[in-house]
Protein backbone atom coordinates (compact mmCIF):
# COMPACT_ATOMS: atom_id res chain seq x y z
CA UNK A 1 0.00 0.00 0.00
CA UNK A 2 1.20 3.65 -0.89
CA UNK A 3 1.90 6.05 1.98
CA UNK A 4 -0.96 7.68 3.37
CA UNK A 5 -1.18 11.88 2.29
CA UNK A 6 -2.45 13.86 5.15
CA UNK A 7 -4.92 16.75 4.01
CA UNK A 8 -5.84 19.89 6.88
CA UNK A 9 -8.80 21.41 6.06
CA UNK A 10 -11.70 19.44 3.84
CA UNK A 11 -13.26 22.42 1.96
CA UNK A 12 -14.15 22.61 -1.25
CA UNK A 13 -10.15 22.93 -2.32
CA UNK A 14 -9.48 20.11 -0.08
CA UNK A 15 -11.96 17.80 -1.68
CA UNK A 16 -10.59 17.64 -4.85
CA UNK A 17 -7.17 17.08 -4.21
CA UNK A 18 -8.33 14.44 -1.58
CA UNK A 19 -10.32 12.87 -4.94
CA UNK A 20 -6.95 13.09 -6.98
CA UNK A 21 -4.99 11.67 -4.32
CA UNK A 22 -8.17 8.79 -3.97
CA UNK A 23 -8.10 7.52 -7.83
CA UNK A 24 -4.13 7.96 -7.74
CA UNK A 25 -3.98 4.67 -5.37
CA UNK A 26 -3.10 6.71 -2.04
CA UNK A 27 -4.68 6.64 0.89
CA UNK A 28 -6.30 10.16 2.41
CA UNK A 29 -6.27 10.94 6.06
CA UNK A 30 -7.72 14.12 6.73
CA UNK A 31 -7.24 16.57 9.24
CA UNK A 32 -10.31 18.96 10.50
CA UNK A 33 -10.68 21.99 12.89
CA UNK A 34 -12.00 19.62 15.85
CA UNK A 35 -8.98 17.05 15.88
CA UNK A 36 -5.71 17.26 18.10
CA UNK A 37 -3.52 17.47 14.94
CA UNK A 38 -0.66 16.00 17.91
CA UNK A 39 -2.30 13.45 18.75
CA UNK A 40 -3.13 12.83 14.70
CA UNK A 41 0.91 12.23 14.03
CA UNK A 42 1.25 8.96 16.16
CA UNK A 43 -1.51 7.58 13.52
CA UNK A 44 0.15 9.04 10.68
CA UNK A 45 3.74 9.35 11.67
CA UNK A 46 5.43 9.41 8.14
CA UNK A 47 3.32 10.80 5.03
CA UNK A 48 3.86 10.99 1.79
CA UNK A 49 2.97 14.67 1.77
CA UNK A 50 0.27 17.31 4.39
CA UNK A 51 -1.21 19.34 1.81
CA UNK A 52 -2.33 22.22 4.10
CA UNK A 53 -5.61 23.17 2.12
CA UNK A 54 -7.05 25.60 4.57
CA UNK A 55 -8.43 29.31 3.43
CA UNK A 56 -5.38 31.96 3.32
CA UNK A 57 -6.56 33.83 5.99
CA UNK A 58 -5.81 30.73 8.14
CA UNK A 59 -2.34 30.30 6.79
CA UNK A 60 0.03 31.24 9.45
CA UNK A 61 -1.92 30.29 12.56
CA UNK A 62 -1.65 26.36 10.85
CA UNK A 63 1.90 26.80 9.59
CA UNK A 64 3.06 27.02 13.51
CA UNK A 65 1.04 23.95 14.24
CA UNK A 66 2.06 21.98 12.32
CA UNK A 67 3.88 18.85 13.93
CA UNK A 68 8.08 18.49 13.69
CA UNK A 69 7.02 15.03 11.63
CA UNK A 70 5.34 16.44 9.38
CA UNK A 71 7.39 20.03 8.36
CA UNK A 72 9.12 18.63 5.75
CA UNK A 73 6.42 16.68 3.76
CA UNK A 74 4.24 20.02 3.72
CA UNK A 75 2.58 21.17 0.46
CA UNK A 76 0.66 24.44 0.24
CA UNK A 77 -2.14 25.60 -2.05
CA UNK A 78 -3.04 29.12 -0.95
CA UNK A 79 -4.07 32.16 -2.79
CA UNK A 80 -2.23 35.11 -1.54
CA UNK A 81 0.89 33.36 -1.10
CA UNK A 82 4.43 34.17 -0.90
CA UNK A 83 8.13 32.69 -0.16
CA UNK A 84 7.90 35.23 3.00
CA UNK A 85 4.85 32.98 4.55
CA UNK A 86 7.01 29.56 4.61
CA UNK A 87 10.24 31.29 5.25
CA UNK A 88 9.33 33.53 8.13
CA UNK A 89 7.38 30.25 10.02
CA UNK A 90 10.51 28.20 9.60
CA UNK A 91 10.24 26.50 6.22
CA UNK A 92 12.71 26.02 3.83
CA UNK A 93 11.33 25.16 0.43
CA UNK A 94 7.83 23.14 1.27
CA UNK A 95 6.09 21.56 -1.76
CA UNK A 96 3.66 24.63 -3.45
CA UNK A 97 1.26 24.62 -5.97
CA UNK A 98 -0.55 27.33 -7.65
CA UNK A 99 -4.00 26.86 -8.22
CA UNK A 100 -5.71 28.24 -11.53
CA UNK A 101 -8.37 26.04 -11.09
CA UNK A 102 -12.20 27.02 -9.36
CA UNK A 103 -14.09 24.83 -7.55
CA UNK A 104 -17.75 26.19 -5.87
CA UNK A 105 -19.99 24.32 -3.57
CA UNK A 106 -22.50 22.40 -5.95
CA UNK A 107 -20.79 22.77 -9.04
CA UNK A 108 -18.19 21.18 -10.82
CA UNK A 109 -14.43 21.96 -10.59
CA UNK A 110 -13.48 25.19 -13.63
CA UNK A 111 -9.93 25.06 -15.01
CA UNK A 112 -8.53 28.28 -15.83
CA UNK A 113 -5.11 27.58 -16.86
CA UNK A 114 -2.46 24.98 -16.11
CA UNK A 115 -1.69 24.79 -12.15
CA UNK A 116 2.36 24.94 -11.78
CA UNK A 117 3.97 23.36 -8.49
CA UNK A 118 7.26 23.16 -7.73
CA UNK A 119 9.24 21.27 -4.25
CA UNK A 120 10.03 18.12 -2.88
CA UNK A 121 6.40 16.34 -3.21
CA UNK A 122 5.32 18.04 -6.77
CA UNK A 123 5.41 14.54 -8.56
CA UNK A 124 2.52 13.76 -6.17
CA UNK A 125 0.00 16.35 -6.39
CA UNK A 126 0.52 16.52 -10.15
CA UNK A 127 -0.68 12.83 -10.56
CA UNK A 128 -3.58 13.60 -8.27
CA UNK A 129 -4.39 16.15 -10.51
CA UNK A 130 -4.17 13.91 -13.44
CA UNK A 131 -6.49 11.78 -11.88
CA UNK A 132 -9.10 14.03 -12.03
CA UNK A 133 -8.80 15.36 -15.04
CA UNK A 134 -7.08 18.73 -13.68
CA UNK A 135 -4.24 20.26 -15.87
CA UNK A 136 -1.07 21.00 -13.95
CA UNK A 137 2.80 21.31 -14.55
CA UNK A 138 5.73 20.97 -12.62
CA UNK A 139 8.25 24.47 -13.08
CA UNK A 140 11.86 23.88 -12.96
CA UNK A 141 13.10 26.34 -10.12
CA UNK A 142 12.35 28.33 -7.02
CA UNK A 143 12.11 31.12 -8.73
CA UNK A 144 10.21 30.36 -11.34
CA UNK A 145 7.78 29.09 -8.48
CA UNK A 146 7.66 32.37 -6.95
CA UNK A 147 6.73 34.27 -9.97
CA UNK A 148 3.85 31.92 -10.23
CA UNK A 149 2.68 32.89 -7.01
CA UNK A 150 3.38 36.71 -7.63
CA UNK A 151 1.22 36.26 -10.99
CA UNK A 152 -1.83 34.55 -9.38
CA UNK A 153 -1.17 37.29 -6.97
CA UNK A 154 -1.86 39.87 -9.45
CA UNK A 155 -4.29 38.13 -11.12
CA UNK A 156 -6.98 37.78 -7.88
CA UNK A 157 -6.00 41.02 -6.03
CA UNK A 158 -6.33 43.20 -9.59
CA UNK A 159 -9.62 41.26 -10.54
CA UNK A 160 -10.99 41.70 -7.32
CA UNK A 161 -10.24 44.95 -6.51
CA UNK A 162 -11.11 46.77 -9.73
CA UNK A 163 -14.19 44.63 -9.69
CA UNK A 164 -15.26 46.49 -6.81
CA UNK A 165 -15.24 49.64 -8.83
CA UNK A 166 -16.35 47.89 -12.28
CA UNK A 167 -18.30 45.02 -11.44
CA UNK A 168 -18.57 42.51 -14.48
CA UNK A 169 -16.29 39.55 -16.10
CA UNK A 170 -12.64 39.34 -16.22
CA UNK A 171 -13.28 39.96 -20.33
CA UNK A 172 -15.46 43.06 -19.69
CA UNK A 173 -12.34 44.41 -17.46
CA UNK A 174 -9.46 43.69 -19.71
CA UNK A 175 -11.89 44.98 -23.05
CA UNK A 176 -13.50 48.02 -21.70
CA UNK A 177 -11.79 48.89 -18.47
CA UNK A 178 -8.53 48.39 -19.27
CA UNK A 179 -6.48 51.61 -18.13
CA UNK A 180 -8.59 50.81 -14.33
CA UNK A 181 -6.79 47.15 -14.99
CA UNK A 182 -3.44 48.74 -15.43
CA UNK A 183 -3.44 51.20 -12.79
CA UNK A 184 -4.48 48.65 -10.21
CA UNK A 185 -2.19 46.06 -11.04
CA UNK A 186 0.86 48.60 -11.21
CA UNK A 187 -0.21 49.41 -7.66
CA UNK A 188 -0.68 45.64 -6.48
CA UNK A 189 2.40 44.81 -7.84
CA UNK A 190 4.20 47.75 -6.58
CA UNK A 191 3.45 45.81 -2.77
CA UNK A 192 4.46 42.35 -4.33
CA UNK A 193 7.79 43.89 -5.00
CA UNK A 194 8.12 44.80 -1.54
CA UNK A 195 6.75 41.39 -0.69
CA UNK A 196 9.10 39.94 -2.08
CA UNK A 197 12.17 42.20 -2.22
CA UNK A 198 13.09 41.65 -5.52
CA UNK A 199 12.45 43.52 -9.24
CA UNK A 200 9.40 41.84 -10.83
CA UNK A 201 8.99 41.83 -14.73
CA UNK A 202 6.17 43.53 -15.07
CA UNK A 203 5.63 43.37 -18.33
CA UNK A 204 5.42 39.62 -18.14
CA UNK A 205 3.53 39.54 -15.14
CA UNK A 206 1.23 41.56 -17.17
CA UNK A 207 1.22 38.67 -20.05
CA UNK A 208 0.75 36.11 -17.51
CA UNK A 209 -2.19 37.94 -15.81
CA UNK A 210 -4.10 38.49 -19.17
CA UNK A 211 -3.59 34.24 -19.89
CA UNK A 212 -5.35 33.80 -17.11
CA UNK A 213 -7.68 36.17 -18.17
CA UNK A 214 -7.83 34.68 -21.40
CA UNK A 215 -8.69 31.36 -19.16
CA UNK A 216 -12.17 31.85 -18.17
CA UNK A 217 -13.30 35.18 -20.05
CA UNK A 218 -16.80 35.01 -18.00
CA UNK A 219 -14.83 34.50 -14.63
CA UNK A 220 -16.35 37.57 -12.36
CA UNK A 221 -14.31 39.99 -10.96
CA UNK A 222 -15.23 40.87 -7.55
CA UNK A 223 -15.92 37.55 -5.50
CA UNK A 224 -17.00 37.35 -1.70
CA UNK A 225 -13.32 38.00 -0.34
CA UNK A 226 -12.73 41.17 -2.74
CA UNK A 227 -12.93 43.57 0.28
CA UNK A 228 -10.70 41.82 2.59
CA UNK A 229 -8.26 41.20 -0.34
CA UNK A 230 -8.18 45.19 -0.57
CA UNK A 231 -7.59 45.86 3.14
CA UNK A 232 -4.83 43.08 3.29
CA UNK A 233 -3.48 44.75 0.28
CA UNK A 234 -3.45 48.24 1.95
CA UNK A 235 -2.26 46.69 5.20
CA UNK A 236 1.13 45.99 3.33
CA UNK A 237 1.18 49.61 1.41
CA UNK A 238 0.67 50.87 5.08
CA UNK A 239 3.79 48.79 6.52
CA UNK A 240 6.03 49.30 3.31
CA UNK A 241 5.06 53.07 3.04
CA UNK A 242 3.71 52.88 -0.14
CA UNK A 243 1.00 55.55 -1.34
CA UNK A 244 -1.10 52.92 -3.44
CA UNK A 245 -3.76 56.21 -4.66
CA UNK A 246 -5.79 54.05 -6.75
CA UNK A 247 -6.42 50.89 -3.94
CA UNK A 248 -7.17 53.56 -1.43
CA UNK A 249 -9.62 55.39 -3.62
CA UNK A 250 -11.12 52.02 -4.10
CA UNK A 251 -11.35 51.64 -0.51
CA UNK A 252 -12.75 54.71 0.47
CA UNK A 253 -15.70 54.71 -2.51
CA UNK A 254 -16.92 51.01 -1.92
CA UNK A 255 -15.36 49.61 1.19
CA UNK A 256 -15.10 52.28 4.15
Amino acid sequence: MKQTIVIIGMGEMGGVFARGFLRSGYPVYPITRNMDIDAEVARIPDPALVLLAVGEGDLHASLEIIPAAWRDKLALLQNELLPRDWKNAGYDQPTVISVWFEKKKGQDVKVLISSPAFGPGADLLLDAMSAVDIDACKVASAEEMAYELVRKNVYILTTNIAGLECGGTVESLWNEHQALAREVAGEVMDIQQWLTGTELDRERLIDGFVEGINGDLAHQCMGRSAPSRLKRALGFADEAGLAVPKLRAIFAAHVS
